[in-house]
């Protein structure tokens, strides 16, 4: 090659380094003012937790009643500038950590929102509220404090790579590229890998020791997240065993109450009135004895099913066929309830990986609530559809009956709660809810009184599971 066309080469060649440098400056520029927009709106946040604290603390220490208004008010106009400010916030930090901040600001609403309700000032419930107004208070604090940081470090970076990278990058640019494209290549298909593992909930770590440039820095970060995750999943799911434990210990007493209660009315009263009962009243109370046992056995035997479940036998199935197999089962219901089905079932779904026993109990339980909630008659609506983006099967269950109360959706899934009465044990809904969770799926509920209720139940594709052969455990 020439030495004219060297220079020119060279030439190029510094221009298109200049150029990138530049960018690089542009782009630390927008981020430096991307995070102090965060810090100005993160100020603002930090100002009304404090001011909910503080009337919090006026609340349950002197009894100040308006303080909860004001909490409440701070509460509202808080959420209100969290969607306002949202793309800000999320670019700045993160969708992680929006989302972590949103769930606190959640939960403590929520205690608000319960105490307000009730109008008491529990122990408990304060040292609830206390806990869950000092994680969202320090959670806040926190990001803020590490976003400023950051900025100082962006700057600090930004200068000293301004000042030594130009002559180092066009000296060395030549002599390196190819071993800093491979080492970046490495260091983001790593970060790829171990972010995808984190987004299916499995925190493990890259176990080689991170370079000290900034995807180092960056895979040393994602590291600690991935240990955080793992050790705030823990604490979650402990928490819920926990708040789980004391609902199912309340709805047992209640439910294994109220039939022993019958059955010693009807002892007592059978005892006094013996002698002057005919035969046919006294198989009569006999009858309503063995009524009241069959209750006790049917929600001792159903919390039985859920404690102590039945060993999963699964296997490769198509979703359609378990539908028409389980509306064959209740058709002699939907006759006689004068209802109609509606099928929507799509064709070429993939399979699902499944005990179709179990999958069968849920979705005739379902269709059994729909028939229920129609007790006028009407349309069942049954339809099926694939998700391509996450290789999901979606099942849905709707029926045009009475609907469900806003208020009560958050707990249709909770053990003992029901909607029915007496007619209702509480626990179906329950037990579904956690098979479908025990096959790694999911159930959500929508609903609109006087309109109707429909169940949307997805299940992974045996292919997304790796479990596409029957007989796979």
């Amino acid at each position: 090659m020439k030495i004219e066309h060297k220079i020119y080469l060279s030439n190029a060649v510094n221009i298109l380094l200049i150029v990138l440098i530049g960018s690089f400056a542009l782009q630390n520029l927008n981020e430096i003012l991307t995070k102090f927009r965060f810090t100005v709106i993160a100020e603002g946040l930090n100002a009304n937790f404090l001011e909910m604290r503080l009337a919090e603390k006026n609340y349950f220490l002197y009894g100040d009643d308006n303080a909860l208004s004001n909490i409440k008010a701070r509460i509202n106009q808080t959420r209100e500038t969290m969607l306002q400010v949202r793309p800000d916030i999320i670019r700045a930090v993160g969708a992680e950590k929006y989302t972590v901040l949103q769930e606190q600001f959640h939960a403590y609403a929520q205690l608000v929102d319960l105490i307000s309700k009730a109008q008491y000032r529990d122990a408990m419930v304060q040292q609830k509220l206390r806990e869950a107004g000092q994680n969202l208070k320090t959670f806040s604090e926190n990001i803020t404090a590490l976003e400023s940081d950051r900025i100082g470090a962006i700057i600090v970076r930004s200068k000293n790579i301004l000042l030594y990278s130009f002559w180092a990058v066009v000296l060395f640019a030549f002599l390196f590229s190819n071993l800093i494209v491979r080492n970046i290549s490495q260091s983001l298909r790593k970060v790829v890998n171990l972010t995808r593992a984190i987004s299916t909930g499995n925190y493990r770590k890259i176990e080689d020791k991170p370079s000290s440039d900034e995807i180092g820095a960056v895979i040393s970060a994602i590291n600690s997240m991935a240990e955080e995750l793992q050790k705030r999943e823990k604490e979650i799911v402990q928490s819920k065993r926990l708040a789980s434990i004391g609902v199912l210990v309340a709805g047992v007493a209640h439910e294994l109450n109220n039939p022993l209660n019958n059955i010693s009315m009807l002892a007592q009263t059978y005892a006094e009135v013996y002698d002057s009962l005919s035969t046919e009243d006294r198989i009569g109370f006999m009858e309503r004895v063995d009524e009241e046992t069959e209750r006790l056995r049917v929600t001792i035997h159903n919390l039985l099913d859920y404690a102590k479940p039945k060993e999963q036998h699964l296997a490769r199935a198509t979703t359609n066929q378990v539908i028409q197999k389980i509306l064959a089962l209740v058709q002699n219901m939907l006759d006689v309830s004068n209802i109609k089905i509606k099928l929507a079932l799509a064709g070429d779904l993939p399979d699902i990986y499944i005990d179709e026993h179990q999958i069968q109990q849920v979705l005739v339980n379902m269709v059994t609530n729909a028939i229920q909630a129609m007790d006028k008659g009407g349309e069942l609506q049954i339809g099926t559809r694939y998700l391509p983006d996450e290789d999901e099967i979606e099942i849905e269950i709707g029926d045009k009956g009475k609907g469900i109360a806003p208020e009560f959706l958050d707990h249709i899934f909770d053990p003992f709660f029901t909607t029915k009465g007496d007619s209702g044990t509480g626990l179906g809904l329950w037990v579904s809810y956690g098979i479908i969770k025990n096959h790694q799926g999911n159930i959500r509920v929508k609903s609109q009184i006087g309109i109707g209720t429909t169940f949307i139940i997805t299940l992974p594709s045996c292919k997304k599971l790796k479990r596409c052969t029957d007989g796979e455990a």
